[in-house]
């Protein structure tokens, strides 16, 4: 006898969660069509920071790039979800941002944070991928909680930029971080105000704060993991210097953020 996986999972609307945009309203073919095109944000930011980062990948680590190689199918995995609104979708969606995240704390958590029975980053690394597998199997289980379980995990991220901070006396990254606070401020304020209040926002006419959850939190997220970089450093590499550039204009501060190594006492990895 021969078994098939139920086609239902594929299927548009059968996701249990609807966002606040209305369907369908400017193409018979996109449910959503301002939560999906939104997402090109991604697909724009994450080739950029690769670039942008590269050279600081070569001293650091070049697995860095798999987080933002990661971003970008989060961006992909995004605009099917939101196209089809299908259960399938919506699991694409949440498992990427899930292993966006273990990447993100596989590579630049600080090592003084870590468990006090794992030694060293490659042991924390296997940890955290087992983590994930889990996570990843679990979010089977009730996928209407997943996004507000991803969401929960922000807070330790901040506990985290609250200590460090505390030690920096780097005022373009204390700026920075302040930044980036407010980006996720806005971003989760969008999230929650999309998911909580579309009857409200539904009376106004205006059933688009998904999508503009999308452009913050993909701004916040270049500019956490860069402030995330930074004191990763101060550990991983402290004999490099590195100093905080933007893109596209350097002069104002004003872009993407992104590191780059001034000054070595080492002999540079090349790549």
């Amino acid at each position: 006898m021969s078994y098939r996986m139920s086609p239902s999972i594929f299927a548009r609307h059968s996701s249990e969660i609807d966002w606040c945009e209305v369907n369908y309203l400017h193409s018979e073919y996109v449910a959503e069509y301002y939560n999906t095109f939104t997402n090109i944000a991604f697909l724009l930011v994450g080739p950029l920071m690769i670039y942008l980062l590269h050279p600081y990948a070569c001293r650091r680590s070049l697995h860095v790039h798999l987080v933002w190689i990661m971003f970008i199918m989060i961006g992909l995995f995004s605009m099917y979800y939101h196209m089809t609104l299908s259960f399938f979708g919506q699991l694409l969606d949440e498992i990427s941002i899930l292993w966006v995240i273990c990447l993100g704390y596989s590579i630049w958590l600080p090592q003084p944070y870590f468990p006090w029975f794992i030694k060293g980053r490659n042991k924390f690394g296997a940890a955290i991928f087992a983590i994930a597998v889990i996570s990843t199997l679990m979010s089977f289980v009730k996928p209407t909680i997943n996004a507000y379980v991803l969401n929960s995990i922000t807070f330790h991220i901040l506990y985290l930029l609250v200590k460090e901070i505390r030690k920096c006396n780097n005022r373009d990254i204390i700026n920075l971080t302040l930044v980036s606070f407010c980006l996720w401020l806005v971003a989760i304020s969008c999230w929650l105000s999309d998911r909580l209040f579309c009857n409200f926002w539904k009376n106004l006419n205006f059933c688009y704060l998904h999508s503009f959850w999308h452009i913050f939190i993909c701004l916040a997220v270049a500019h956490i993991n860069t402030v995330f970089a930074y004191f990763d450093a101060q550990y991983e590499i402290p004999q490099c210097t590195l100093e905080l550039q933007y893109w596209p204009l350097r002069s104002l501060k004003f872009g993407l953020p992104y590191l780059i190594i001034t000054k070595t006492k080492v002999s540079k990895k090349t790549c």
